[in-house]
């Protein structure tokens, strides 16, 4: 017998009333991924974890090649061009992109601390569903998010295939071959790719643990 689906909205609906306020991007995440966990249990299962999350380490690695640049002397951080390219795509505070970024952008701190915490929620969630239950350690999972944050790749790429399978030392040389911005090697990727690849490969799981 096929399980009915819950009704998604009546759920929000209902969680919000109850909170007295709208959801942040992260916790329509959590509960999103919280329902589909529900929808796919059996009576007996072990309840799943909605979604694993980034660690601090792994958001201090992000925030080191990233950058929070471009600080105005009125506190204010303005959008700065592509490396490669001169101009798009704008970029601003942590590495956000997208097409509401251009020359004359500008947000405060505050505005780029809570842009980060959405999209890290975002880009974490995605690389869960990526990697599905292949065995992860937290070190790799953050090197994961820190790559997918980078090139929204996780999807396609061939690191994830190498990963999934369990051949770690194949997906830890997957990460150099990222290390280009429109044709070009930049020393920024290639520094970066290293330092994930080393996150990644300081703690490999144990084979049936």
């Amino acid at each position: 017998m096929n399980k009915p689906l819950l009704h998604r909205k009546s759920i929000f609906d209902s969680v919000r009333r109850m909170m007295g306020r709208g959801f942040k991007q992260s916790e329509v995440d959590a509960l999103d991924a919280a329902i589909t966990c529900a929808e796919n249990m059996d009576q007996d299962s072990v309840p799943c974890v909605p979604s694993r999350r980034i660690s601090p380490e792994g958001i201090a690695l992000i925030k080191r090649f990233e950058g929070c640049a471009s600080l105005r002397p009125d506190g204010l951080v303005a959008a700065y061009p592509d490396p490669a390219t001169g101009g798009a795509p704008w970029t601003i505070g942590w590495g956000t992109t997208g097409a509401e970024i251009g020359p004359d952008t500008l947000w405060s701190q505050s505005e780029c601390d809570a842009r980060l915490e959405r999209d890290l929620a975002r880009y974490s969630a995605q690389v869960d569903r990526a990697i599905g239950d292949a065995p992860t350690s937290q070190p790799q999972f953050d090197a994961l998010v820190s790559f997918h944050y980078n090139t929204g790749a996780i999807a396609r790429a061939t690191l994830t295939k190498r990963h999934c399978i369990g051949d770690f030392d194949g997906a830890t040389r997957e990460f150099q071959r990222w290390n280009k911005a429109a044709g070009q090697v930049l020393k920024g990727l290639t520094n970066r790719r290293m330092a994930e690849a080393q996150l990644y490969a300081s703690s490999i799981p144990i084979a049936g643990q």
